[in-house]
């Protein structure tokens, strides 16, 4: 930079120890205010065509991303193939659904959700009835519930895990 500034090319400013260089504006050729405004305009002009082709660009950009990611005809083709063997299979299934001679009549369905109402009914009233006895025996007897049960052989629903289905 110093042999620079010694053949003039540039200049140099001294500031303690500190040195600054810097172009030398008076071998630049001046330029008129037209000049400027023309290359002003001109900035606008290639500033508009940058932003214009940029924008295009990310369209053109957006448009690759959507073909891409879309299906080929190919994989549509065999796509549709499928769903059309898929859609068979459900109609065959359907007719044999249809076509069954076994369906159950409502009257039967019926019969059947209340025959299980009462068995349940049923069965809390015996589970009930065979706690009060228990409960009663139990005060007089020395031991624990758990000990008088594996005794007498009683095998409760809560040891198999089962529980009373709601009515």
């Amino acid at each position: 930079m110093e042999l620079l500034a010694q053949q003039g090319k540039i200049k140099e400013k001294v500031y303690g120890k500190q040195k600054i260089y810097f172009a030398d504006q008076e071998k630049f050729p001046s330029v008129s205010d037209l000049e400027i405004k023309n290359l002003d305009v001109q900035i606008t002009e290639i500033t508009s065509k940058v932003q214009n082709t940029q924008q295009s660009c990310r369209q053109l950009e957006s448009e690759l991303k959507d073909l891409s990611s879309s299906m080929t005809t190919e994989e549509m083709i065999k796509e549709i193939k499928e769903l059309k063997a898929e859609c068979s299979r459900h109609q065959e299934k359907l007719q044999k659904i249809k076509s069954a001679t076994n369906h159950v009549t409502p009257e039967e369905k019926e019969k059947v959700y209340s025959e299980r109402k009462q068995f349940c009914k049923e069965w809390r009233k015996r589970k009930r009835m065979a706690t009060d006895i228990f409960d009663a025996v139990l005060e007089g007897y020395p031991k624990s519930k758990k000990q008088f049960f594996e005794e007498v052989g009683v095998e409760t629903d809560e040891e198999h895990n089962v529980t009373l289905p709601d009515i």
